[in-house]
């Protein structure tokens, strides 16, 4: 699910810097900062062969960057295959309503259907309206809420 001047593809060690600015970009959008480790560890780990529980993929158009997709695969008490959690999701907002986020999606999608996975899920903001427009189009909501572990 690829234009001429769209391509989605693994990232790669010299991907660092595009990958960092578009992160950062996704994490400002939830008002989330992280330290450096975080930003490393991750890095590292995207594209460590060895690793292949998470896993991401860049949209780039012509020489550039333009979103970026992270994944993970775990088990599921309910499925014998495991489940893909698309964790992260983000469009440069310059690329923004020219098929990015589909793309992406679809990559993810593409990439659970090869590896076996029994579905893919994900979650996000109930007021981030201009991306739910698009995950209405390529998943079905579900009526489950988020609960985490209160601080102590």
């Amino acid at each position: 699910m690829t234009g001429p001047d769209l391509c989605i593809r693994a990232i790669t060690p010299d991907d660092a810097p595009a990958w960092r600015a578009l992160w950062r970009a996704y994490l400002a959008f939830y008002e989330t900062e992280l330290p450096p480790e975080v930003y490393a560890t991750s890095f590292d780990r995207l594209c460590d062969p060895e690793v292949t529980d998470y896993q991401g993929a860049l949209a780039v158009r012509g020489d550039t960057p333009v979103g970026l997709v992270h994944y993970i695969y775990h088990r599921h008490g309910w499925q014998v295959a495991p489940v893909c959690y698309l964790q992260d999701l983000f469009t440069a907002p310059a690329a923004r309503g020219l098929g990015v986020g589909r793309a992406l999606i679809a990559h993810v999608y593409a990439a659970a259907d090869a590896d076996g996975a029994a579905g893919v899920y994900w979650l996000t903001q109930a007021h981030n309206t201009q991306a739910r427009r698009l995950y209405d189009r390529v998943a079905r909501e579900t009526p489950f809420i988020k609960y985490v572990r209160a601080a102590s």
